[in-house]
């Protein structure tokens, strides 16, 4: 029990730094941005076990879906936003999607296949650990060193394959034999590549600085930096965000800003939104004025998404060519014959 004043404050000052990894105003800073390395340079991290002794892996998953829209309800001007919502599926069997409910069924129709891959689930990975070789000239580490890293599939399928090398003696998070992972990036059709990314093969300890801020500051629950999973009003929410993004509505801020809100208007909802997709940022070869980005490449839906990967129809090569709204009038079609 707390027997000061300034005992109670030191207390809260530690919560603090341990959810917030030191960071100051303009983003959590224990988060380090590896997508903003430059073009053919290293990043090498020491990946730590997770906090949560219950998780069996060193990560956490997290599903969330996109949803676009044309603008902001009321503000002319606005530009094209984005909303993230997580995805229900990421809390467990039993909890059913509302989203994927229905773009499960659009696979079946080729018309609308790439419709399907626009709102499907996106996973990322979370991560904690120590940044050995920082390549980031404005990185500034917290008081907290111990850091988290979020991670697409591109560089979780590297990480994931050394698990099951039988040679593989150690975990390597394991503190005296472990491994650390050095993260290159490069690029492939002027988008960030990771694929030369790797294990290193020599095993090594933490130093004493490392193990120090263990024990000073302690393993992060990875799970309690997931979204927070949404109830019933919330799923309402994100239910009638999906239909009115589908349908090309601008974002309504007044009725759905209390739940859930574009990143960088007010406060996101979404948890270390500057990370989603940093395995496919797309990379300028030199420096330019912002002009509109190119049309990136549908989504991939992962064959260990849903089994829809395996089975969705080819789509014919005129379909591509539809307009918006005679896809939409085709999802609207289908929803009344319901």
């Amino acid at each position: 029990m707390a027997t000061s004043l300034a005992e109670i404050r030191a207390k809260l000052k530690a919560q603090e730094d341990r959810s917030t990894g030191g960071g100051s105003k303009g983003g959590d800073k224990s988060i380090y941005r590896h997508w903003d390395i430059a073009e053919n340079t290293t990043a090498r991290i020491r990946l730590l076990p997770d906090g949560n002794t219950s998780n069996s892996y060193f990560w956490v998953e997290r599903l969330q879906i996109k949803l676009p829209f044309p603008g902001v309800k009321g503000q002319p001007n606005s530009k094209p936003v984005t909303v993230q919502v997580p995805c229900v599926e990421m809390y467990g069997p039993g909890n059913n999607c509302p989203i994927l409910a229905e773009v499960r069924t659009w696979f079946k129709d080729p018309a609308l296949e790439d419709m399907g891959r626009k709102y499907w689930k996106k996973k990322s990975y979370l991560f904690q650990g120590f940044v050995r070789d920082n390549p980031l000239a404005d990185d500034v580490t917290p008081a907290n060193p111990i850091r988290r890293f979020v991670m697409g599939p591109q560089l979780f399928n590297i990480i994931k394959s050394a698990l099951m090398d039988p040679e593989l003696e150690n975990l390597p998070t394991d503190f005296q034999a472990g491994l650390d992972f050095q993260i290159s990036k490069t690029a492939k059709a002027n988008y960030a590549d990771y694929t030369t990314s790797k294990w290193s093969r020599k095993e090594s300890a933490l130093t004493a600085l490392e193990q120090a801020a263990i024990d000073e500051h302690g393993l992060f629950d990875l799970s309690t930096f997931l979204p927070k999973q949404p109830g019933e009003v919330e799923l309402k929410v994100i239910k009638e965000m999906f239909e009115a993004s589908v349908d090309g509505q601008p974002y309504d801020l007044e009725r759905w800003g209390k739940y859930y809100k574009p990143f960088g208007l007010g406060d996101s909802n979404a948890a270390d939104a500057d990370a989603v997709d940093a395995d496919a940022t797309p990379v300028a070869a030199t420096p330019a004025p912002r002009q509109a980005p190119k049309a990136a490449p549908a989504p991939v839906v992962e064959a260990d998404d849903d089994e829809v990967a395996a089975t969705a129809p080819v789509a014919k090569s005129g379909d591509s060519g539809k307009r918006a709204e005679d896809i939409i009038a085709l999802i609207r079609s289908r929803q009344n014959k319901k």
